[in-house]
């Protein structure tokens, strides 16, 4: 018990633990979080529809070939990468933050 104490106690284990822990959901489950556009196309029609996209469209997770027969491709919207981002990166660093004050304010 005491060597999980020592190692989360440090705030780079923490934050690539957090991160480990937030990325695999996030790229491997298709989890419907980031706001997109999927592109349709059918004929000469082309129409673009705002839907909520996952992560894992993007590395070939989470739909069939089946699904994407009209789709002529999908793209996340701007605020999508910021909310990416602060998932993947910004709960984990402030995490981290918290344990190294936590360890300066103990005197380590």
């Amino acid at each position: 018990m005491e060597k999980v104490k020592s190692y989360l106690r440090r705030p780079l284990f923490v934050f690539v633990a957090l991160f480990l822990l937030i990325a695999i959901p996030l790229f491997t489950l298709p989890l419907n979080l980031f706001p997109g556009e999927i592109v349709f196309k059918s004929g000469l029609l082309t129409v673009p529809e705002q839907a909520p996209l996952s992560l894992a469209y993007f590395i070939g997770f989470g739909y069939d070939e089946a699904d994407m027969v009209h789709i002529e491709s999908f793209r996340l919207l701007p605020q999508s990468y910021f909310l990416a981002f602060f998932f993947l990166f910004g709960f984990p660093g402030l995490a981290a933050y918290r344990v190294h004050l936590a360890n300066e304010k103990r005197g380590k």
